[in-house]
């Protein structure tokens, strides 16, 4: 028999019994509907982050102070300080593959301009920074070395600062603001970066050159970071070796010594926040596809109770010539056509699902061709798995005892 005619007989079979055909493709509708919508949240949500993290510098280093033994006892991380600007002079020196490098210091305060005042933070830097960052102006201008050397109170703000102290579009550059009682300049706008990865408003900030954050806010000579970068990805795993072994030299660290620094590369950051979001996108659709297990008993069980009801039908056609493949095969193509139409059904909701989501709760979302047609073939296998069984059962009657069934 044509595969045509058994879809037409699958169809007219479906058709008898619209609302029976309906419930038992509800398991399999939800269940990839689910799968739709789960895959789409976790691969919207690693996007997401991805983004967010190469909006800090997609090629950025971040080298911190860290925690060693000292006389038997480790120090609170947060009181670590061994990080100069002896080192930043030391990687700009000898390292080949940095292409950009800038220390960092900071301090909380109160941004003052006239009678408004924000709390925010200041950001010493070096005129690296931005490039390190890929941060670009919005309006005016960077400082410059010379800003540096002299310890100029210049300084950019970001457009959270601009919201809040300068407010009905007075235009900031070439204003002054007081920083914790230091008077400085602005002489550029950063152009506006939204939240990063871990919910930092990266747009609160005011950076300045580090030496004038040095002598005029934190009066230390320690440094609580050095960035840098390199000329591509590709070169970040070398240059972190290389900055270790710089950093040992210049700290002087024996070869059983740890290390009083740690190196951090924006691709582990990434690796990690992509494994996390991977690991829930995998459970929550193992959850989901219980649906679809649930929904393939349901077709297994309908078709057994289709094959009894139609006993007397199946004796019928094998009186007149049907072999026992092509019975199995018409009650095959009848749960095939089950299975794959409540995964039509589940795909459309799913995308539908993933769109609202996004709308409603602002959830990024990202539809996964491979998922939709994962789910495809899932149904597809779910129709020949769940449906061979009762399949096989038909195939096997007695024409004569199928006559007589009652």
């Amino acid at each position: 028999m044509k595969i045509a005619n058994l879809f037409l007989i699958a169809l007219k079979a479906l058709r008898r019994n619209k609302l029976r055909a309906l419930l038992t493709m509800l398991g399999i509708i939800i269940g990839v509907a689910s799968v739709i919508a789960m895959v789409a949240i976790g691969q919207g949500s690693k996007k997401s982050i991805q983004d967010q993290l190469s909006s800090m510098g997609s090629n950025m280093i971040t080298i911190r102070p860290n925690s060693n033994v000292t006389a038997g006892a480790r120090l609170d991380i947060s009181s670590v300080q061994t990080l100069t600007l002896s080192d930043v002079e030391a990687l700009k020196k000898e390292s080949n593959y940095l292409n950009a490098i800038s220390p960092a210091v900071s301090s909380k305060g109160q941004a003052i301009n006239g009678a408004l005042n924000w709390p925010t933070s200041m950001q010493g830097v070096s005129v690296d920074y931005l490039k390190i960052r890929d941060w670009p102006l919005k309006e005016g201008i960077a400082f410059r070395e010379s800003d540096v050397h002299t310890a100029n109170k210049v300084c950019l703000i970001g457009q959270t600062v601009v919201d809040n102290i300068f407010p009905y579009g007075v235009n900031p550059i070439g204003q002054i603001i007081r920083f914790n009682k230091i008077p400085f300049r602005i002489i550029g706008i950063l152009e506006s970066k939204g939240e990063n990865a871990f919910g930092q408003d990266q747009d609160d900030i005011i950076i300045a050159p580090y030496s004038t954050v040095q002598k005029r806010i934190t009066n230390s000579i320690y440094l609580q970071n050095i960035y840098a970068s390199t000329v591509n990805e590709s070169q970040t795993q070398l240059a972190t070796d290389e900055i270790e072994q710089i950093m040992r030299t210049a700290h002087r660290l024996k070869a059983k010594d740890e290390d009083d620094f740690s190196v951090r590369t924006q691709a582990e950051l990434i690796n990690t926040f992509s494994s996390t979001s991977q690991l829930l996108t995998v459970l929550l659709t193992a959850i989901s596809g219980i649906s679809l297990l649930i929904g393939g008993i349901g077709i297994m069980n309908i078709m057994y109770v289709s094959v009894t009801e139609r006993t007397k039908e199946i004796g019928l056609r094998m009186s007149i010539g049907a072999n026992g493949r092509d019975i199995l095969m018409q009650f095959l193509v009848e749960a095939i056509l089950i299975s794959l139409t409540g995964g039509l059904i589940g795909i459309v909701l799913g995308i539908a699902a993933s769109e609202l989501i996004q709308f409603f709760l602002h959830w990024p979302t990202l539809i996964s061709e491979s998922s939709v047609i994962f789910s495809f073939l899932v149904c597809a296998i779910t129709g020949i798995f769940f449906g061979y069984y009762p399949a096989l059962k038909a195939s096997k009657l007695d024409p004569i005892e199928a006559l007589h069934f009652e």
